[in-house]
């Protein structure tokens, strides 16, 4: 699991990246998501690499 945050604004980002951060749950700079990692996360981490932090999360047994 990771913790994926919006840390940069979407304004003027182009519309494919504000759709991506909005399937990603991203919708205000500073809020953020826990998301399952796997390649598709990865897909959309590499779309908005330059918006986002990503930090992993402890799973929860």
């Amino acid at each position: 699991m990771v913790k994926v945050t919006l840390t940069k604004s979407l304004i003027g980002a182009k519309p494919n990246q504000k759709a991506t951060a909005a399937t990603l749950g991203l919708k205000k700079v500073g809020s953020s998501t826990i998301q399952k990692d796997d390649a598709v996360l990865a897909g959309k981490v590499k779309i908005l690499a330059h918006l986002v932090t990503v930090e992993p999360v402890a799973e929860k047994a």
